[in-house]
């Protein structure tokens, strides 16, 4: 078993997933920015820069089945506390790895450092990088554990016509690692459209925030209006 997240995720990314074993495994912060839960087939991870026993202690303490312990509010709201920090929601987690060729999209780079989809995504990520084409604007970044995570924005009026699907599909040709995406699970449209671009679900991943939560959780939870 990995001992950092970065390699759990990218083994995941590989279809290797930690043991279906119903235990918890407890790795440290990537960076002070995030912290948080990843819940994958009856094994979870949690990251955080407190004790480990106090987080085995707590999930014993928790009145649920074991396997759904590290997602139960009770745990949840204990390691807020505990850490001072805030979240949203939980997402479902996907991801897609890179395809060869152009993207089939005619898609125009962002130069402006300053523009605010580029401000927006800069509280969550790094190195962000982002492109339009008309109703549209896709975004790119390093974020949990320097994972490169895609997010997208899609017009209300161009919506359902199946451009949010072609945004992320065509994210997948500029990139040259596995790419990643959040959805909250009640956003069946965006989840169907990335899983029709090719992107697999791995998991479900809840991040806690020293600021004020999620932050860019717009970018893939409403705004993905094309996919269906």
């Amino acid at each position: 078993m990995a001992e950092n997240l970065r390699d759990i995720l990218d083994a995941a990314a590989r279809g290797v997933f930690p043991p279906p074993d119903g235990r918890t495994t407890v790795v440290p912060q990537p960076c002070p920015r995030n912290a948080g839960v990843v819940a994958f087939t009856a094994h979870s991870v949690v990251f955080t820069d407190e004790d480990p026993q106090w987080v085995y202690d707590t999930l014993r303490r928790v009145d649920c089945d074991p396997l759904a312990a590290t997602m139960n509010p009770v745990f949840l709201a204990a390691l807020m506390e505990r850490t001072g920090r805030t979240t949203e929601t939980v997402d479902s987690v996907l991801v897609g790895d890179p395809l060869p060729g152009e993207p089939p999209l005619a898609l125009k780079e962002i130069e402006d450092a300053g523009h605010p989809r580029i401000v927006y995504a800069r509280r969550r990520r790094d190195e962000v990088r982002a492109w339009t084409v008309q109703g549209a604007v896709l975004v790119m970044g390093r974020g949990v554990a320097g994972r490169l995570e895609v997010s997208v924005e899609v017009d209300e009026g161009v919506r359902h016509r199946g451009l949010g699907r072609l945004l992320v599909a065509a994210a997948r040709h500029l990139v040259a690692e596995p790419l990643w995406a959040q959805v909250a699970p009640g956003n069946a449209r965006s989840v169907r459209a990335f899983q029709a671009a090719g992107y697999r679900p791995v998991g479900a991943e809840l991040l806690l925030s020293a600021g004020s939560g999620r932050g860019d959780a717009f970018d893939v939870d409403a705004a993905v209006g094309g996919g269906s």
